[in-house]
């Protein structure tokens, strides 16, 4: 994943850089909020962990800059802070973290944190491609999967989702389609 890494202090900065690197992710590191929100707008990030207290912008306001950007990918964010308490947790929840871990902070429990960031982009994405569009033959409607192999819709979507498929007849269809049909089968 790749992950920003926004805080002042530079060993604190250099040692996420050395732990999230080693742990195989690709990682941007910025000075304060400001260089963070600037690297933030030319990239797309997965996560981005920032320091709460930076001169300039704050991790906070980073976090609300990040939460009403225009960016159609969700980045998962995590604060860090020697300030703690249930006003500063609720304050950082209120600008759109989605957590908020107290320094000095525990690797272990940090690499726990960006594993649940991993599933939730996963999960993400997976929706970002349901929602995205489908190509679609515009005679048989099957779904272009992306190994380029046509299937049908049903077919497609079941195999990406939990969603189950009843067959019925609508309004137009049925005066269309099913009532030439039964006249003609059965004439009056």
């Amino acid at each position: 994943m790749r992950i920003l890494v926004v805080d002042d202090d530079f060993d604190a900065r250099d040692l996420l850089e050395v732990t999230l690197e080693s742990d195989g992710h690709e990682v941007v590191t910025a000075c304060d909020g400001e260089e963070g929100w600037d690297a933030f707008q030319r990239k797309s990030f997965s996560v981005v962990i920032s320091d709460w207290r930076m001169p300039e912008t704050d991790g906070i306001e980073l976090c609300r800059r990040i939460r009403s950007s225009d960016s159609t990918r969700y980045c998962y964010v995590i604060l860090l802070t020697a300030l703690n308490g249930k006003a500063r947790y609720l304050e950082a929840m209120a600008a759109g973290a989605d957590e908020f871990m107290s320094k000095p902070y525990d690797p272990d429990e940090l690499r726990a944190r960006i594993r649940v960031a991993e599933r939730i982009i996963g999960l993400q994405e997976r929706l970002n491609g349901l929602e995205g569009v489908l190509p679609t033959c515009m005679y048989c409607k099957k779904i272009r999967d992306e190994r380029s192999r046509w299937v049908n819709i049903e077919q497609y979507i079941s195999q990406r989702t939990e969603a189950l498929f009843s067959h019925g007849v609508c309004p137009d269809c049925y005066l269309k389609v099913v009532k030439p049909e039964l006249e003609r089968i059965r004439p009056q």
